[in-house]
Parts: structure tokens; sequence; C-alpha cells
């Protein structure tokens, strides 16, 4: 199968479609942390390409609920939120028959300019062996939806707030953005295995 990976740098999601034995490609406008196949530049170049499957993790910066209020307090940020959207929309519309849209939970204002397209479903860390909580939304077309493989959270919810939320409390420092956007690899793993067989 043919995997295209768009918007990932850490190369998590592509080297599990790539040990699974796919032919998978990332693409960011940064470098590769890893060895593997991957473009550095726009993801548009690649996305007319004839791919079995899109799996991507645009940018939710203007997105995102948790930055909701700084729209009221910076008049240009409704432009980047309406850019976001765009971007995220083209994987949306991608002419791919499986599709997974990996974001944060968005606010009002991103949900009706992407057109009001609801998630398909949300995933924790904690369901795929990891002993965190991070609520991510993935939109799917031609998916079923991804199944828990290694249910921790009851172990989880031992560790205090500070500890099962450990992304959220990141001081802040140059690589913050990057170290919370990277998949985690038990999800990573689960997509492979899972949508890999379908």
């Amino acid at each position: 199968m043919r995997v295209l990976v768009a918007c990932e740098y850490s190369g998590a999601v592509r080297d599990a479609f790539t040990k699974a034995g796919h032919d998978a490609i990332s693409c960011d406008i940064l470098l590769s942390e890893t060895e593997g196949k991957h473009y550095q530049g726009d993801v548009r170049a690649l996305l007319e390409d004839t791919w079995d499957l899109v799996i991507a993790h645009p940018p939710c910066t203007y997105l995102s609920n948790s930055g909701v209020s700084w729209l009221h307090k910076d008049p240009n940020r409704w432009e980047l939120m309406q850019e976001g959207a765009d971007f995220f929309s083209l994987f949306l519309d991608c002419k791919a028959p499986k599709v997974c849209i990996e974001n944060p939970i968005m606010h009002k204002y991103a949900k009706a300019a992407i057109g009001g397209t609801k998630y398909s479903q949300i995933v924790q860390p904690w369901m795929f062996g990891h002993m965190e909580q991070k609520a991510t939304c993935l939109w799917l077309k031609g998916l079923p939806l991804l199944r828990s493989t290694d249910n921790v959270k009851d172990e989880m919810l031992k560790l205090s707030n500070k500890e099962r939320q450990r992304l959220h409390y990141l001081p802040p420092s140059k690589d913050r953005a990057k170290l919370r956007s990277r998949t985690f690899t038990g999800i990573a793993n689960a997509m492979a295995d899972q949508w890999g067989r379908v």
C-alpha cells in the first residue's frame, strides 16, 4: 500500500507503516528526524499523486479549542485561522480512498470554517499503552475506527495530573510545539497494524 504521512517530521507513523511492509513516505517543511523516505516541502506537491492512504497532521495552532481566546485578543488570528482551516480542508477533500486527519478538539469557529465536518472518534495515548492523556480527534474516510490495543487508563489515573498531562505542562521552549505534536508510538503502531490490513 502507498501511504503518505503529511505534516510529519518525526517519522513515527511513516516508520510504523514501513516496518509493516508498506511503501510509506512522510512530508513536512522540516527535515525528518529519523532516516526514511521523506519529502521536505509543501505537501500540495504530493497530494495529487495516487495514494492508497493519506494520514495528515495539519498544524492546529489556530484551530485548537485551547487557543480560541486568542482570536478575540488578536484580530490577525482570524485570517490565520481561516488559512489553517483551508489547509485542513485539503485533506478532507483529498482523492485518496482512505484518509485520516489528526487534530486536537477544535473551537466552534474552526469547525464552521471546515464546513462543520465532525470528527469520527477521539483517541487517547492511554488506549495504546502510554501512561498519558491527550485527547486527539481523528477524521476518517474509508477507514474503521482505531481500536484500543493496550488500555492503561486505570494505572494512568494513579499518577498525578502533572505526570499524566506531561505534554500540557511542558515549560516554554523553542521545541515545545514539536514535542507536543509527536504521534505516540502506540498509536502509530495501531494505525499501521489495523489500517494496513484494510
